[in-house]
């Protein structure tokens, strides 16, 4: 089994662990504000050290692909490709949907005779990132930017208990309530990628490291700040 580096940060919360023999022995994580630049490296560092490793001890590093924060994913994908290329190990990348949907299913929070989860990134205000899952974490449906209200998933949730979950699923718990349905806030975790990352590296689905781009799913746009400096 390989020794697999995990680095979360598309969302709010920053995190990073380690897996080793297909389990995770070490993990570091930190909903700080705008301090995941700040903390990615060290959290890496600090569960190495842990374990006594280098970084060319292990077999690969896992970054969370997006959608998500385009500063968070710039973070964690400059990180893992500097990890990459100093060490000489290949890069996998997970989405960040999927990393949502097996921290539900390994965390326990299916509710009982679900049949889809929904992982949902918040986008602002009434919009989400999303696609629907089988309960057994296949993606069925595409990957979308989704402005929400009563129509939506509709079809989800008339089929039973649906599990909505991400940073977006607070917001939208009042418009989408069903019966036997949950709402979990919740961001994903470096620790949850274990799942699909083996899968990936089992697959040697591995990424160019040079080229490799999170995915976005909306292009960033600059502005200009209304404040006067000077």
């Amino acid at each position: 089994m390989p020794k697999i580096i995990l680095i979360e940060t598309s969302t709010s919360l920053c995190s990073a662990a380690l897996a080793i023999d297909g389990k995770i022995v070490s993990r570091r994580e930190s909903s700080e504000p705008r301090a995941h630049a700040a903390m990615t490296a060290p959290y890496v560092a600090e569960v190495l050290q842990e374990q006594g490793l280098k970084v060319s001890d292990c077999d690969a590093v896992c970054v969370s692909a997006g959608p998500g924060s385009y500063t968070g994913l710039r973070v964690g994908s400059s990180t893992a490709k500097g990890l990459c290329f100093a060490a000489g190990i290949p890069l996998l990348a997970v989405g960040t949907l999927d990393i949502l949907v097996w921290q539900a299913i390994e965390g326990g929070l299916l509710p009982e005779g679900c049949r889809y989860i929904i992982p949902m990134i918040d986008a602002r205000r009434m919009e989400v990132y999303s696609a629907v899952y089988s309960a057994a974490g296949e993606r069925l449906t595409e990957i979308a930017p989704s402005v929400i209200d009563g129509s939506s998933f509709a079809k989800e949730r008339a089929g039973g208990p649906v599990l909505f979950i991400g940073d977006g699923a607070g917001k939208c718990a009042d418009i989408l309530a069903a019966e036997g349905s949950s709402f979990v806030q919740a961001c994903p975790r470096a620790d949850a990628m274990l799942t699909p990352a083996l899968r990936e590296y089992n697959e040697k689905r591995f990424k160019d490291t040079a080229y490799f781009e999170p995915f976005y799913l909306k292009d960033f746009v600059a502005t200009v700040s209304s404040k006067k400096l000077f």
